[in-house]
Order: structure tokens, then sequence, then C-alpha cells
């Protein structure tokens, strides 16, 4: 398994995302610049956290826009293992490789701390065998998870909801819903499953000395090539 970090100006978790892929999962990776337009030899991407452009416009906007993300909207489409981390994760919506927006947080602060999450959905690619609460942090801004009406009933029914905010028990309690995000959403996943964005961050989780190793729960799905 090779996985493609993709570098924007801009990103800051590229880093992170690049040394816990290859130290703490023995992963093959490599940088791909936004101008780029190959992802030929690869057989996944993260597309990490960060302030793309500078969050000009929205956040993830401009990224949306750059030619690499041509390559891998064809990658999410033929079913390949993506995942959106933070920025990646507004970055996949603007793209409309998911579906939703994210907004500013509730009380209009950039947070940062740990949160707890609960994998709504235990079968796909990505979540697949996660019965643990798991305690992750998060660093945003604009991390505020909002659909329509129409379109939560979509995901819920298809099982796109792949991970909530909740208390270290597992209940969804207001108060730990950090962001104000709909229906306490953390993270969903596109009709396939093989592509992921959430606002926490599972890179900056993956062993003892950063606090917490929960984040190799959602990161060793990469260890397995999709059939």
């Amino acid at each position: 398994m090779k996985v493609a970090v993709i570098r924007f100006p801009g990103s800051n978790c590229d880093q992170d995302a690049f040394f816990a892929l290859r130290d703490d999962l023995g992963l093959g990776v490599e940088y791909v610049w936004h101008e780029s337009t190959s992802l030929s030899g690869f057989d996944a991407v993260f597309v990490p956290g960060g302030f793309s452009y500078g969050d000009y416009l929205r956040c993830g906007a401009m990224a949306a826009r750059a030619p690499i993300m041509d390559e891998v909207q064809r990658f999410a489409t033929e079913g390949r293992p993506v995942i959106g981390v933070c920025n990646g994760f507004q970055i996949l919506c603007e793209t409309g490789l998911l579906p939703g927006a994210l907004l500013l947080n509730e009380r209009q602060k950039f947070l940062c701390k740990d949160v707890y999450l609960k994998a709504e959905n235990r079968d796909s690619y990505w979540t697949a065998g996660i019965d643990q609460i798991l305690r992750i942090p998060i660093a945003h801004g604009e991390g505020r998870y909002v659909v329509d009406d129409e379109t939560l009933r979509r995901l819920e029914d298809g099982g796109q909801v792949a991970f909530r905010y909740v208390d270290p028990s597992g209940n969804r309690v207001d108060e730990f819903n950090a962001n104000g995000s709909m229906d306490a959403i953390a993270g969903v996943l596109n009709e396939k499953g093989n592509v992921l964005g959430l606002m926490p961050h599972p890179e900056r989780a993956t062993k003892a000395t950063l606090g917490s190793t929960d984040g190799l729960l959602i990161l060793r799905a990469l260890l397995c090539v999709l059939a």
C-alpha cells in the first residue's frame, strides 16, 4: 500500500499524516503537490488539514479546484480509499465527493482539544470493527457540519454517518458536541464507503506519547487494499 499525502499552499498537517502513516503504520508514503495531475503508483489518498490557500473564499473552496483534485475524484470514483481530515474534509465537501458543508463553530471560536467519537457505521472500509469510544483531538474554527434535512435522512438511511461526537460513555450529549454539528456528526462516508471525511485528527492520535493511540483504529484501514 502506497499513500499519497496531498500538499496545498497552507497545509500544516501534511507532515503529521506523513509520519503517522510511515512510522506508526509502516506504509509507503509520498507527498504530492497540488499542481500535480497524476496519482499513478498510489493506492490511497490522504487529504490533510491546514489552511489551504489561506482559507480564502471558503475553507477548501480553492483547493477543491486544484489540478490534483481531478485525480482524487477519479480515485474515489474507482472505489479506492480516500480520507480527508479537517481542512481535507472541507475540501472533499467542496469537490462534491462528500455531501454537506463545514461552517463556523457554534460559538465562533477556534477549538483545540480532545473529543470522543463513536463509530455509527461499523461495516465500511474505514470503520469496520471499531466498537469502542475513541478519544481524538480536534483543531478547527470551522468544523460545524451541516446538511439539508433530505440529505441528512439519506445519510442516515444509507449508513453514511461514520462518526458522531459523544461523551466518554458513548452517549450523545450537547455538551460534548464541541462545534455544534448537526446531529453531532463528526465524519461522513460517500455512498460506496471508500471516501471518509472527518474533522478530528486521527493522525495526531497514533502513539502514547501523543496522548492517545485511538487514531490507529481508523488509519489501520490503509493496511488493506480495497478488493
